[in-house]
Formats: C-alpha cells, sequence, structure tokens
C-alpha cells in the first residue's frame, strides 16, 4: 500500500538508519566502560538509542551513580568508534538507491539526527556522500532532541515543506515519537531495536529495509 500522500521531501534518521553505526557505537561503549571498570547492559544501552546527549546523561547518571564520569565515558567510546570503524564502510543497504531516486523526481532531502554535526560530516564523508542532502539538523541545532518532534520540524522548515508532506524514515523507536509527533509519514526501518506495538500505530508503515522505502516512494507517487 502507498503512503497517505506523495511525498514532497524525505527527511532521514542518521546511525541506524544510513549507516549501520549503531552496532558499532554498542561495541564502542561496551568497551569504554570496561576500561572504566564498568559494566554496560544491553538494556541500557538501547535505551540510550535516539536519544539526546542531556538524556542520555542522565539515564547514565541513573544507572551508575551521581559520581559518574559521563564525559569520560563518551570520550573512551568516540576514540573506540574510531579505532572500529577506521578503514571500513559502514553505509546500510538501500541508501544510494533511495538517494539516486530521490535525484531523479526532485524530491529534496534532509537528515534530522541526535549526533554532532562533526559526526555527520565524518560519516557522509568516509562514503562519497558529501552534498547529497539539503539540510542536516544536528545536535545544538534545535531546543529538544528526540522524542520530541523538534529536530524533524527544523529540518522540514529548512527544506521549506509543510511536515505533513514530508516522509521520515527512522530506525529508533525515540526517533519514530519524534518524527511522529511532528505529524510527518513516518516509515520505521527496524535496526537493533524492533518494533512493537506502539511503533505499529504511530507509524504510516514498517519495511526491512531501505530498498524497500524506496519500493514505497515510487508506488506512493505512481512510478512503480
Amino acid at each position: 500500500m502507498p503512503l497517505p500522500r506523495p511525498p514532497r521531501a524525505v527527511i532521514f534518521d542518521m546511525d541506524g538508519l544510513l549507516f549501520d553505526t549503531e552496532v558499532l557505537y554498542r561495541d564502542a561503549f561496551f568497551a569504554a566502560a570496561r576500561g572504566l571498570g564498568r559494566d554496560m547492559p544491553e538494556p541500557l544501552f538501547h535505551s540510550l538509542i535516539g536519544l539526546p546527549g542531556d538524556s542520555s546523561r542522565r539515564l547514565l547518571l541513573d544507572h551508575y551513580g551521581e559520581d559518574f564520569d559521563v564525559d569520560r565515558l563518551w570520550d573512551a567510546s568516540a576514540a573506540h568508534f574510531h579505532d572500529i570503524a577506521r578503514g571500513q564502510e559502514f553505509l546500510k543497504a538501500g541508501v544510494r538507491e533511495v538517494l539516486e531516486l530521490l535525484d531523479q523526481l526532485g524530491i529534496p532531502r534532509a537528515i534530522a539526527t541526535s549526533s554532532r554535526h562533526e559526526d555527520v560530516a565524518f560519516n557522509l564523508g568516509r562514503h562519497g556522500l558529501e552534498g547529497r542532502f539539503h539540510a542536516v539538523a544536528a545536535r545544538g541545532d534545535y531546543p529538544r532532541g528526540k522524542p520530541h518532534p523538534d529536530p524533524f520540524l527544523v529540518a522540514a522548515g529548512w527544506l521549506g515543506v509543510d511536515p505533513a508532506d514530508c516522509l521520515a524514515l527512522e530506525d529508533s523507536h525515540n526517533g519514530v515519537r519524534s518524527a511522529a509527533a511532528a505529524g510527518m509519514m513516518t516509515v520505521m526501518v527496524p535496526d537493533l531495536l524492533a518494533p512493537n506495538p506502539e511503533m505499529d500505530a504511530l507509524c504510516a508503515r514498517i519495511v526491512n529495509d531501505l530498498h524497500a522505502a524506496a519500493d514505497l516512494i515510487r508506488l506512493s507517487l505512481g512510478r512503480a
């Protein structure tokens, strides 16, 4: 089935959606926690997915205690991530197909992410995707992060497209909540987190990968 409306813009999450980074971040966080003499349970890491920095900090302090050095954990995990990611590609399947389709259709696109602009630039540059997005709403560009709607609303505003006419592609529960709260046609492409009844209710569709998302765009625009 097609989307409720033909999309006039597409807004992408980044980690876990465009790039297979959530697994890399997980391994980096686990290694960093071990280096600090702590264990990081996988459910704790899952609870951090899609959250902005201040919310993630609160969860970590609640788990480890108020005296825990969150910044040291983040710095160590960033170093581990770059060590793991160096020399390898981690582009998700279907990304280039979707971008080429949007080029053909003349549909603008943006990224709405909880990550920093530096991380976006690193990931795009690593895979030769510089200049393929018309806007990037990253940490610091909006007052409230996901699951609030602000990242997606800012991205839609920069594209000049009504949020109701935007297709939002997300992999995380908090990201889906954010995009749905922004009033967008939300499609979940699951990564580490499986869909649940809440996601079923919030999403226009749930698809297996970005190849299927491209097919959905074609169908919704009568190009199937």
